[in-house]
């Protein structure tokens, strides 16, 4: 067996912080602790001044595959979560044709099989995710399907979201909802507020996501099931959920990183790279997202990575289908909004254990990931710990590398990242999948 060590970080999970070694044997980790002895034909991973915790875990890929491979693979899309420090990702049921049903789940798990990260899928809520008939969840939960999602469209009709929910509550899995209201988001392309009116471009009102936060919460204490809340955005939405918890109901949710480091103001160019659902908000929301993150409202922290191809996003802002990269920036832009330098004087809004918990072992539980969890589809455990016998599911992380993003250099199919010419802060070093390190000083190794 491959004998790996990772020498001179410092070691973080849900356990807490210590200074250690790691070393990997095979797909296990077989010794944590400090100043390990390194032998012949060991292979060494320098993580000095580096942060080794568990590898992360992404809620919310689009894959793309099967139907938009121009956009991006399984192969190239895992390849970027690589880079980005991912030992996993969801893959979103959003694809061509939708994945409604084993068959195409199975196509997608077996295109996954032997990537750079673990796929695991989320199946469609309805049929073609049309929103009028429930999928057969009961087939795909056989397959080890965990989360359910319509991704891209929430489920308009209450009545079959109840029928979805005691359904899923039945099977012992969970419903991710997209939270918005087609009636009122009719028509918008953007924030509803005063930059859509300077700019003239036809809004989303927030009211949109929260009426559907809204209803899912009483749905949640109609029928006892759980909901995960997708990529909340707005202010009102947080303090939903934030009552709801409050209130013991099970519900869950999550952020993309964009909803906390972008601004409506960004569209004033007008330039469709800008344009997501939902929609990039104001100021207040980003700030309200970050206090959600900050005080455990929001759990997880998801890229929403959605690939276009430079053709479809080159066309007027209100024609453009929305969408951003995120997966290779998503844990250097929370470290520079979020988790203050070292050393700069000042607290910052989370340390960098707390951070890592959103993005690794948090989603690892929703996701059904974690090492307690049972799960079909051939997954390792993900989201630590790092400890004996744990999965060498590892990522290593540099908090204070600094670097500029650049849209032809990344390893996505596609180029539309928000972040373009933009310089960073805290940079992947290292990634290791069942003990086999696919990123090397932040190169792809396969």
């Amino acid at each position: 067996m491959a004998e790996i060590v990772i020498q001179g970080g410092t070691v973080i999970d849900g356990g807490g912080v210590r200074r250690a070694d790691v070393r990997v044997s095979g797909a296990l980790i077989a010794e944590v602790g400090p100043n390990l002895s390194v032998g012949k034909g060991v292979t060494v991973l320098d993580a000095g001044g580096c942060l080794v915790a568990p590898g992360l875990v992404d809620l919310h890929t689009h894959l793309r595959e099967p139907g938009r491979e121009e956009a991006e693979t399984v192969d190239s899309g895992t390849r970027a979560a690589a880079l980005g420090g991912y030992t996993a990702v969801v893959a979103m049921p959003n694809t061509e044709p939708a994945i409604d049903n084993a068959g195409i789940a199975r196509e997608v798990l077996d295109l996954g099989r032997g990537a750079v990260a673990e796929v695991a899928v989320a199946g469609a809520i309805t049929v073609r995710r049309e929103g009028e008939r429930l999928a057969p969840m009961a087939e795909l939960a056989d397959l080890g399907v965990h989360l359910f999602t319509d991704d891209g469209s929430g489920v308009q009709d209450g009545a079959l979201m109840r029928r979805a929910l005691d359904y899923a509550k039945g099977l012992g899995v969970t419903l991710a909802q997209h939270c918005e209201d087609d009636a009122l988001a009719a028509g918008g392309a953007m924030h509803e507020g005063a930059w859509s009116s300077r700019l003239g471009i036809p809004g989303v009102p927030a009211a949109a996501e929260e009426a559907m936060v809204a209803r899912d919460i009483a749905l949640v204490r109609l029928t006892g099931a759980p909901v995960h809340f997708l990529h909340l955005s707005t202010a009102g939405s947080v303090e939903l959920v934030r009552r709801a918890k409050a209130e013991g109901l099970a519900v869950t949710a999550e952020a993309a990183p964009h909803h906390f480091a972008l601004t409506d103001a960004e569209v004033a160019g007008y330039d469709p790279i800008f344009k997501v659902n939902p929609p990039l908000r104001t100021g207040a929301d980003v700030e309200a997202v970050k206090v959600g993150l900050c005080d455990g409202t929001i759990d997880a922290i998801a890229t929403d990575h959605a690939p276009h191809t430079p053709e479809t996003k080159d066309v007027p802002f209100d024609e453009a289908p929305p969408g951003m990269l995120g997966l290779e920036t998503a844990l250097s832009v929370a470290f520079s909004e979020l988790v203050a330098p070292t050393g700069d004087g000042s607290s910052g809004r989370l340390s960098a254990e707390r951070v890592l918990g959103l993005f690794s072992w948090q989603p690892a539980t929703i996701a059904a990931l974690g090492p307690t969890d049972a799960r079909g589809g051939g997954h390792s455990a993900q989201g630590g710990p790092v400890a004996p016998g744990g999965a060498a599911n590892l990522l290593v992380f540099d908090p204070e590398a600094s670097w500029q993003v650049d849209r032809a250099g990344l390893a996505s199919r596609s180029h539309n990242t928000p972040y373009a010419g933009r310089t960073l802060r805290g940079r992947v070093r290292h990634t290791v999948l069942r003990g086999e390190p696919v990123v090397i000083d932040a190169e792809a190794q396969r």
